[in-house]
């Protein structure tokens, strides 16, 4: 039988300000990425997204960011190794302390936004991540994206890795995501990302933003808890998932 985790940003709300339906989408994922305050997040919205998420047996990770809340973590800063080493250490342990007083542990790290998308392409700031993931916790496990610098950092430095694709976002024959700017980038039609999803899941391979056919292997794949069909497209990707004897659970679990 087939496997995939299926993983979710969540956590994004702040102060009195909401974002998304997390305690609907906990109830169809494996594994919630929870803003730690940097791009979005806030103390008391870390506590609740963890106790909504170990109460429904869904692993935690660290949705770590560069320190921007005005532009969503999804712009780019010009920072050094040392700096994104150290932020993300600082993010690993805030979330971790929620996940120890809620009886539960933090399972894995993956970069948000710009800093993903940064440390997919550039080494040296990969190499940072993974120095502060395994700084905390060998064990963590590191989310990236498929065919990326953090996944080999990663797993240079012998941290479990998962190899990450998105359901909703168009792809370049790199590999690489399609940029946010560019029209059609996002897809916003569910029965589209479904499709797209399940050939990433059963064939491993993934029709690019111009009609090129890729090969793509996944051990996870993301769902935008922002979108305003997030709970449609996980029920339904979920859904045709478990009809094609897919079974979804957490990297890792047994």
């Amino acid at each position: 039988m087939k496997r995939i985790d299926l993983n979710c940003d969540l956590g994004e709300s702040f102060g009195a300000w909401r974002m998304g339906e997390d305690a609907a989408l906990l109830e169809l994922i494996s594994s919630a990425n929870i803003a730690c305050g940097f791009h979005a997040g806030d103390p008391t919205i870390m506590q609740q997204t963890v106790r909504l998420a170990a109460a429904r047996n869904v692993a935690i990770g660290a949705h770590v960011s560069l320190p921007d809340l005005q532009g969503f973590g999804r712009r780019e800063m010009r920072v050094s190794a040392d700096e994104v080493q150290v932020m993300t250490l600082y993010q690993l342990g805030a979330l971790a302390a929620f996940c120890r007083a809620a009886g539960t542990r933090l399972a894995h790290v993956k970069p948000h936004g710009a800093l993903y998308n940064m440390a997919a392409r550039d080494r040296a700031l990969a190499d940072a991540v993974a120095r502060a993931a395994q700084a905390f916790d060998p064990q963590l496990r590191l989310f990236g994206r498929a065919s990326s610098a953090l996944l080999d950092a990663g797993t240079a430095l012998g941290l479990p890795v998962a190899a990450e694709a998105f359901a909703d976002r168009r792809y370049l024959a790199d590999g690489s995501l399609q940029p946010r700017s560019d029209t059609g980038a996002v897809i916003e039609d569910t029965a589209l990302a479904v499709a797209q999803a399940r050939g990433i899941v059963c064939d491993g391979k993934i029709v690019t933003a111009h009609g090129e056919s890729v090969t793509l292997r996944a051990d996870t794949l993301c769902l935008h808890g922002d979108g305003a069909h997030a709970v449609q497209l996980a029920r339904e990707l979920r859904a045709a998932l478990e009809q094609a004897n897919v079974r979804i659970a957490a990297p890792g679990a047994p």
